[in-house]
């Protein structure tokens, strides 16, 4: 017998594709807009929300039955607050001009609606290890997307990828800048954000028509 049950597999497959929570349930669209316009700084969101509903869901799974059903909601923002509050003293300290770049956006993590509504729907009702596999499955999504938008955003708007020049050099004209090519600076926008998020849900149902509302 495996480590995973099809059913323990599923909930971490699902989230990367069928139901994602950014492409398919429409969540945590923000920092989607917000922080993609770097592809390292998608890459350390995507690490710290995965820290935090991982762990968040375990903490959460483990005290469902000791947690007053009028107070949840609290107790819920103070785990991920707590987790939070973590991963910024973290970022501090090993990437402090990131976490300046990241500093307000890491603390709406604590608002972030992929949490929260996993701990509701699904930590309060399961136990530790499948919300555990549940909160990895949905960061690993919400990252994903983040990732990928975070990638065109850099690659055709600053003609750079983590920083490292990939098109040349567009001063001295070299690489694709040879050929006349220019970074488009609109990629650098909120705006572009969104409609690159709208070019993956697009894609995503054309693959699979199931995902097509009547």
């Amino acid at each position: 017998m495996g480590l995973l049950s099809k059913k323990d597999t599923k909930l971490i497959l699902d989230p990367l594709a069928d139901n994602n929570p950014i492409t398919i349930q429409v969540l945590g669209i923000c920092s989607a807009l917000a922080i993609t316009a770097e592809l390292k700084a998608s890459i350390v969101m995507s690490i710290s929300v995965l820290f935090v509903l991982g762990i968040g869901n375990v903490v959460i799974s483990l005290m469902r039955n000791i947690i007053p059903s009028k107070i949840r909601i609290i107790v819920q923002l103070i785990v991920v607050a707590t987790l939070v509050i973590i991963v910024d003293l973290v970022l501090k300290a090993f990437a402090y001009e990131l976490s300046k770049t990241l500093s307000v956006f890491v603390g709406l993590i604590i608002t972030n609606c992929i949490i929260m509504g996993r701990f509701e729907a699904f930590a309060l009702g399961n136990g530790p290890w499948r919300s555990f596999l549940d909160g990895i499955g949905n960061a690993a999504g919400y990252g994903a997307i983040l990732i990928v938008v975070g990638f065109f955003r850099e690659l055709l708007g600053s003609g750079t990828l983590l920083g490292f020049a990939v098109l040349g050099d567009p001063i001295e004209k070299t690489g694709l800048y040879a050929t006349g090519y220019e970074n488009n600076g609109f990629m650098l926008l909120s705006p572009m954000a969104l409609i690159v998020v709208g070019i993956i849900i697009w894609v995503q149902r054309t693959k699979n028509k199931s995902l097509i509302e009547d």
